[in-house]
């Protein structure tokens, strides 16, 4: 009987021991699990939206690309500090001037900025944005041409950028199915036109046409200014219609750098001092 009873006893204790072993495991295999980790406290910002600006680099000295494939000029740089003082991220990307007006309303441009003339056909299709450059159109011709005034041009053969308010004008002069209109993707491309005596005549924007003759003089071009004939102009950043959020972005900062002299300092880079009647209200 003892020896039953010691067996017994003996079983019991090592059941309990073994138990007791098999917790402490267990307790420290739960100690050791790495604890999950904690929610972070907020979730991490989304990246800040990076506006794509479609523009036609071949504009100089609004819009043009240099020698390392860059999109700089006068409308860069301004709508740069716009972007600054809106605190907005902005992308400058080449779009031919043909497809410009159609990459803005199938959104696979957010903004435009490329010497657009505000004017009231466009408005009924994209929004504007306050002025930001005051222009003409102005003609170039040779030096020996007779050409004194825009009227002038009716029985000549005339060059213009398809599509931009110069073509608008010559068409009304001439005629909409005139043969005597020579169209080009650029105005630098008129010019050369005009060079070769492909044309007698270019029409298009003042800051243009006076940027291509003070750089190539070898052209041997005057200008023609005609006031009576040519309505003043103003370009416009432009985008898509309804888009309030980013036009009132634009139009604050637009109005900053107009306010502390950024603006003019800008001009001033490209032209010189801007006489009164160019600068910008």
């Amino acid at each position: 009987m003892k020896t039953t009873w010691t067996t017994r006893r003996f079983l019991k204790t090592s059941s309990l021991l073994i138990a007791s072993l098999v917790l402490a495991a267990c307790g420290k295999q739960e100690a050791a699990a790495p604890a999950a980790p904690a929610a972070s406290a907020a979730a991490a910002s989304p990246p800040a939206k990076v506006y794509v600006v479609g523009t036609d680099a071949a504009y100089a000295p609004f819009e043009s690309q240099n020698e390392k494939g860059e999109i700089v000029g006068l409308s860069m740089d301004i709508l740069n500090a716009i972007a600054t003082k809106a605190g907005i991220q902005v992308k400058f990307v080449n779009t031919p001037w043909e497809g410009i007006f159609n990459s803005l309303q199938q959104g696979d441009r957010d903004a435009l900025i490329s010497s657009i003339t505000i004017t009231d056909e466009r408005k009924q299709t994209m929004d504007f944005s306050a002025p930001y450059f005051d222009a003409q159109q102005l003609i170039a011709v040779k030096a020996d041409s007779k050409v004194a005034k825009f009227d002038d041009l009716k029985k000549l053969k005339v060059g213009v950028q398809t599509g931009t308010t110069g073509d608008e004008v010559v068409t009304k002069l001439l005629g909409k199915n005139s043969t005597a209109i020579k169209r080009f993707e650029s105005t630098p491309l008129a010019l050369k036109e005009l060079e070769s005596s492909g044309v007698d005549a270019v029409v298009a924007d003042n800051g243009v046409v006076i940027h291509y003759v003070a750089n190539n003089a070898g052209a041997k071009f005057k200008t023609v200014s005609d006031n009576a004939s040519f309505a003043p102009e103003q370009y416009g950043i432009a985008v898509k219609k309804g888009n309030a959020e980013l036009l009132e972005k634009i139009n604050k900062g637009l109005a900053d750098i107009k306010a502390d002299g950024t603006y003019d300092k800008i001009y001033a880079q490209y032209f010189g001092a801007a006489p009164a009647a160019a600068v910008v209200k």
